[in-house]
C-alpha cells in the first residue's frame, strides 16, 4: 500500500510517504515541509489506496461466501444480481439530478439501496416451500440481474452525453474519488461483516457436505443461508456504493486461495480478504499508471486479468468440480 501511494503522476519517495502517513496517523515526527507533498500523499492517494483495499476485501469475501451458500463455484455479487441493483440505483440518481436531490439521495446511498433491494428480491424468489434452494437462488439472481440491467439501459438512453460518461465510468468501477469521510463507514462494515462471516466458518464447512449432512449435524440450513445472504448483501451494497460495479474479484480471488490453502472457511475467509485487498490495490495502481495521465476504470482491468485466469482454471480442471 505504501508503494501504491508513492507511485502516480508525481512519484513520491517511499521514505516521504511513510513519514507523511506516520505523522497523520500517530502524530509522531514533524509535519511535512512541503504542503503540496502532504496534500498529494494524505488527501488524494492514501484514502484512494485504503478504499481500494477495503473494496477488494469486501468483494472477495462476499464471493467466497456466496459460492458456498448457493453451491455454485461461479457465484458472486454480479451473478446474484446485487451489483446490477446497485448500478440501477446509482444511474437513476446520476440521470435524474434534481429529482434525486429532492428525494435526499446521493449516488452512494442509492447504490446501497439498489443492492439491498436486489438482494431482497433474490431472497424472496429463491425460496421453495419456505426453504432457500441454491439452484433457485442462482436462477432468481440471474433473472433479477437482467431486469435491473434492462432498466439501467433504458435510463441510459435518456441521459445526456455528460451524464452518460459518468454513468459508464461508475458502472465499470473506480476509487478515484475516494475521500476520508467515506472510509470510516466502509471500514466498519467490512471489518464487522467479515468477522461475523468468519465466525460462521465451521457451519460454512458443513454446508460443503450438502444440505442433508448439514441438517443431520444440527445446522438449520435455511436460517444459515438467510443470515449469510443478508450479511453478503450488506457488504456488497456498501462497497459497490463507494466504488461502483467491479467484476471478477469475487470470482477469482476465492478460487485462488482455495487452490493454495484448501476450502476450510476458517482460513479461507481471512486469507481471501487479505488477497482481495492486495489485488485491488495493485489493479488500481495499474489503472492510473498504464495510460498516464488518463485513468482506466477498474472493471476493465479486473475483467482483463480475471477472464484468462478462469480459462486457465477450467483447463486445469481443479477448483470448479
Amino acid at each position: 500500500m505504501i508503494v501504491a501511494i508513492s507511485i502516480g503522476a508525481v512519484n513520491v519517495p517511499l521514505g516521504d510517504v511513510w513519514g507523511v502517513v506516520l505523522h497523520h496517523v500517530t502524530g509522531a515526527g514533524t509535519a511535512p515541509s512541503d504542503p503540496a507533498l502532504d496534500q498529494i500523499v494524505w488527501n488524494f492517494r492514501t484514502p484512494r489506496v485504503v478504499l481500494a483495499a477495503l473494496v477488494g476485501a469486501g468483494l472477495a469475501v462476499t464471493g467466497a461466501v456466496l459460492q458456498t451458500v448457493v453451491s455454485n463455484p461461479l457465484a458472486d455479487p454480479i451473478v446474484l444480481g446485487f451489483s446490477y441493483g446497485a448500478t440501477l440505483g446509482a444511474v437513476l440518481v446520476i440521470t435524474l439530478g434534481g429529482g434525486a436531490v429532492l428525494a435526499g439521495l446521493g449516488v452512494s446511498a442509492a447504490a446501497f439501496l439498489g443492492a439491498v433491494a436486489a438482494g431482497a428480491l433474490v431472497f424472496a424468489l429463491g425460496q421453495r416451500r419456505g426453504r432457500l434452494a441454491p439452484v433457485r437462488l442462482v436462477l432468481a439472481g440471474v433473472a433479477i440481474g437482467y431486469v435491473f440491467l434492462s432498466a439501467t439501459s433504458f435510463v441510459q438512453l435518456r441521459a445526456t452525453p455528460t451524464e452518460l460518461r459518468t454513468v459508464m465510468f461508475w458502472m465499470l468501477g473506480s476509487v478515484a474519488g475516494a475521500k476520508w469521510d467515506q472510509i470510516p463507514t466502509v471500514t466498519v462494515v467490512v471489518l464487522v461483516t467479515t468477522t461475523l462471516l468468519a465466525l460462521f466458518g465451521r457451519r460454512l464447512n458443513v454446508l460443503l457436505a450438502g444440505d442433508e449432512s448439514a441438517t443431520a449435524l444440527g445446522v438449520d440450513v435455511n436460517r444459515l443461508r438467510a443470515v449469510l445472504l443478508v450479511l453478503s448483501a450488506l457488504l456488497t451494497g456498501t462497497v459497490i456504493a463507494v466504488a461502483g460495479s467491479i467484476g471478477f474479484v469475487g470470482l477469482m480471488i476465492p478460487h485462488l486461495v482455495r487452490l493454495t490453502t484448501g476450502a476450510d472457511h476458517r482460513r479461507l475467509l481471512p486469507l481471501t480478504a487479505l488477497l482481495g485487498a492486495l489485488y485491488l490495490v495493485l489493479v488500481d495502481l495499474l489503472s492510473r499508471t498504464v495510460n498516464r495521465p488518463n485513468e482506466l476504470p477498474l472493471g476493465i482491468l479486473t475483467a482483463l486479468l480475471g477472464a484468462p485466469f478462469f480459462l486457465w482454471l477450467l483447463r486445469r480442471n481443479k477448483g470448479l468440480d
